[in-house]
């Protein structure tokens, strides 16, 4: 696969480089002046450069959002509001093609996903944030003071700046930045360093579809200098972050002296359970996804997969056979089903996990190691891996690796394999397979994460709020608690 088999949209877009920031409704440079490369993780080859912002940039971007959100796009009409966020969901279904491929690109997703999902998935959400804006509401108390009408007014926040991983860019962006804009807050995207081309075409897209200069920024670049720029940044009122737990407790420390208001979506190390009544020819396939899918490199990926003892075996040989058989390759190619890792750093990290395994007595049933030759190139491939024999203590057991390695365990009992799911810092998902309906409720209640799927896994929908427990973060996206994230209430008396 080349760049030529790209289509001709996605090669003028590219043909732009070097991608400038955007930046109170204009595209400019950094004001350092300085660029990078973003690499395709597929092959090696340089896709374009982009503009490396500063805190500098980070000042500019903060003024001008600042400036559109007092300058009335706070109060606008709802409809109005409405409108544009329509607009915009058009125009990402109109590119959807476009965007799958800048997404694939870029951070190695393959093509057949991020065509049938992510894409699509992005312009779901604006839709779906575009009906929100006339039902913001408050409500009238009834308070216990004679003489006196109290009601509740809910208000936007002002500027949020929202900072995303390369993982879902298309999805974790809009699931983001539709609400913050339905609510009437002015937005800053800062997309990963490693996968922003998707991002500063939806750039574009904003600026097409009319919004306000300054109600939506771009900036790309360090998230060790823009991510810190704007947590410690006055007039930033929200972050909102998806990203690592040592991230997190970056965010936490740098925001602290301004009291912005954050939510935070961190690690985790999600936990898979198949009981032996569970339906294998659904709760396998879906569960190689689960472990799999993305290469691995989704936050909730099933990362431990435990298995009841009596059919432990079957599954591991099942799961082994689908490892064995799926098509690694080129995230432009329409045959792929796993592709790249997002680029050597992380690829690296990867292996060293993998011989951790090893050393700590783990038994490779498949993979476990890096993917070369002519069909590879300089592309950064990690064979799909799955581990027996690891124990509860193990580094692979308990750090979160983030790409195509998964330990399958074997438990006997519900209680035993509640309390090993939960033996975790994080919380952010887990599965459960069982025919049982009243265990699926009790695993449902006991397991300690914020999202459970039982005889299903990474269902997502605008509806129903996501978010983690524990080491996993706080806040959430989606739902009616994402709407709530984005205002301020007030309470209003009138003295009668």
């Amino acid at each position: 696969m080349t760049m030529q088999s790209l289509s001709p949209a996605t090669q003028r877009f590219l043909a732009q480089s070097p991608l400038k920031l955007l930046i109170d409704g204009q595209w400019a440079p950094a004001a350092s002046g300085q660029t990078y490369k973003s690499i395709s993780p597929s092959d090696g080859t340089v896709i374009a450069e982009l503009a490396l912002a500063g805190t500098e940039d980070v000042d500019r971007a903060v003024a001008a959002a600042r400036r559109a959100f007092e300058a009335g796009w706070g109060a606008m009409l709802p409809a109005q509001r409405e409108a544009l966020l329509r607009r915009l969901a058009g125009l990402l279904a109109e590119h959807a093609d476009e965007l799958a491929e800048l997404e694939s690109i870029d951070n190695g997703k393959p093509i057949r996903t991020t065509r049938a999902i992510d894409s699509r998935v992005a312009s779901g959400l604006v839709y779906h944030f575009a009906g929100w804006p006339s039902k913001i509401h408050g409500v009238t108390p009834s308070v216990n003071v004679p003489n006196h009408f109290v009601y509740t007014r809910r208000e936007p926040l002002g500027v949020a700046a929202l900072i995303i991983p390369w993982n879902y860019p298309l999805i974790h962006s809009m699931q983001k930045v539709a609400p913050a804009l339905a609510c009437g807050n002015a937005v800053i995207l800062k997309p990963a360093q490693v996968a922003s081309l998707a991002m500063v075409r939806i750039g574009e897209l904003f600026v097409e579809a009319g919004f306000p200069p300054g109600v939506f920024s771009v900036l790309t670049g360090k998230g060790s200098v823009i991510g810190q720029a704007l947590a410690e940044h006055p007039g930033v009122s929200k972050l909102q972050v998806t990203g690592s737990t040592a991230v997190g407790r970056g965010v936490i420390k740098a925001s602290a002296g301004n009291l912005k208001r954050l939510a935070l979506e961190l690690g985790s190390k999600a936990p898979n359970i198949i009981f032996a009544d569970a339906d294998l020819s659904k709760a396998i396939p879906k569960s190689f996804h689960a472990g799999f899918g993305h290469s691995g490199q989704s936050c909730v990926a099933g990362a431990r997969l435990y298995v009841q003892s009596s059919i432990y075996e079957e599954v591991v040989a099942a799961m082994v056979d689908l490892a064995t058989r799926a098509r690694v390759g080129h995230a432009l190619d329409d045959a792929t089903e796993l592709g790249p890792i997002v680029d050597e750093t992380q690829m690296n990290t990867i292996l060293d996990y993998i011989k951790s395994g090893v050393e700590q007595g783990a038994t490779v049933r498949c993979g476990g190691h890096r993917l070369t030759g002519d069909a590879y190139g300089s592309g950064t491939y990690v064979a799909p891996t799955i581990f027996t024999g690891a124990r509860d203590d193990m580094v692979i057991s308990c750090e979160e690796i983030f790409g195509p390695v998964l330990p399958i365990y074997s438990f006997e009992t519900e209680e035993e394999v509640i309390a090993r799911a939960n033996n975790t810092e994080y919380g952010l998902a887990a599965g459960v397979w069982t025919r049982d309906v009243s265990r699926a409720h009790r695993l449902g209640a006991a397991i300690k994460a914020g999202v459970v799927w039982v005889n299903t896994y990474d269902m997502f929908d605008g509806t129903a709020p996501f978010g983690g427990f524990k080491g996993s973060g706080y806040g959430r996206d989606n739902g009616e608690e994402v709407i709530e994230a984005y205002t301020e209430v007030k309470s209003v008396w009138i003295g009668l």
